[in-house]
């Protein structure tokens, strides 16, 4: 799977340079010229890292990234063309990973990039625990910690949520989830499975992670995860 990064840059000509480094690099890459369109986006195409400019018509860079941090974790490079210190430290206290200064050396900026995805993949041998940021969800124990506190799933609730998770962003019909958690032999509806993913969801939204339930409409569920691959 290609990981998906999102440019919010103004500069048409500079995205072009970026996302054709970027797509030589198998990255799949996605851009917004303003700052409106790139929350849009960032929404709607849960991408696993984004460049994101400070000078940005409609919101400034500093306001994209506060907006981003309300509602995820997913790694923030900012590109700055002043490369003075109070940018580089506010984008950090906002929230931000790291930062490019331009003009942008194109081999720096992929190591960059690839840098920080490596700090926000799973981490952990251990095959019955998957491990990501602020999420994990242990097999052996049947222990889900979000955000270093854990929460208390009933044993389907439990398995339902494993599964998920050990399939990210892949969608199931409930029909699949019933016959891979409850079993073929379950005689009880497909209503099942929306009481328990309504109770999982509820908790999970108890704290901002890395995991979220998401309803693919007329299809089924997926679990969303950020920087899985």
């Amino acid at each position: 799977m290609h990981e998906k990064i999102l440019v919010i840059e103004d500069a048409e000509n500079l995205c072009s340079l970026i996302k054709l480094y970027l797509a030589k690099e198998d990255f799949e890459v996605i851009i917004a010229n303003d700052g409106v369109k790139g929350l849009e986006l960032f929404k709607q195409e849960s991408p696993d890292l984004v460049l994101l400019d400070i000078m940005l018509p409609g919101l400034d860079g500093w306001q994209v990234c506060r907006e981003m941090r309300k509602i995820s974790q997913i790694p923030i490079i900012m590109i700055t063309a002043k490369g003075e210190e109070f940018d580089k430290v506010l984008g950090l206290e906002l929230g931000a990973d790291d930062y490019v200064v331009k003009p942008l050396n194109f081999k720096e900026l992929i190591a960059r990039i690839r840098a920080v995805l490596r700090r926000y993949r799973p981490v952990g041998p251990d095959p019955n625990k998957l491990v990501f940021p602020g999420l994990t969800i242990d097999a052996d124990t049947y222990s889900v910690t979000v955000n270093k506190q854990e929460i208390t799933l009933p044993p389907k609730e439990f398995e339902l949520l494993y599964f998920l998770a050990n399939n990210p962003n892949k969608v199931f019909t409930r029909q699949q989830l019933l016959d891979h958690v409850w079993g073929f032999d379950f005689a009880g509806s497909t209503r099942t499975v929306d009481v328990h993913i309504d109770r999982i969801r509820k908790k999970l939204q108890s704290s901002n992670n890395a995991a979220q339930l998401s309803t693919v409409w007329g299809v089924g569920y997926k679990l969303e995860v950020i920087n899985r691959v």
